[in-house]
């Protein structure tokens, strides 16, 4: 078995909700186009800070950083999204 990439997606962070358990918000069409799943292991890279760090997806409004992720980046950064399988 190997884990492979399964998807990378690029955007920008429209808001920050420390007040939240915890996650990144992705829009729903983004998810469905990238076949990430609600609650889905997401890779996040900040392109503007090197910050690298894991958490799970869920779908909304623009892409937020939630809970502790929160403190990972900024309104306006850009960012990479990595989803993983195994084959």
């Amino acid at each position: 078995m190997r884990l492979m990439l399964k998807s990378r997606v690029e955007g920008i962070i429209t808001g920050i909700n420390l007040d939240y358990k915890g996650s990144i918000t992705i829009p729903k069409k983004v998810m469905e186009a990238n076949d990430i799943l609600t609650n889905e292991q997401v890779h996040v890279l900040n392109k503007n800070n090197g910050s690298r760090f894991i958490t799970y997806a869920i779908p909304g409004e623009g892409i937020c950083l939630n809970g502790a992720a929160a403190r990972m980046g900024m309104v306006g950064d850009k960012l990479i999204l990595l989803t993983y399988e195994i084959i």
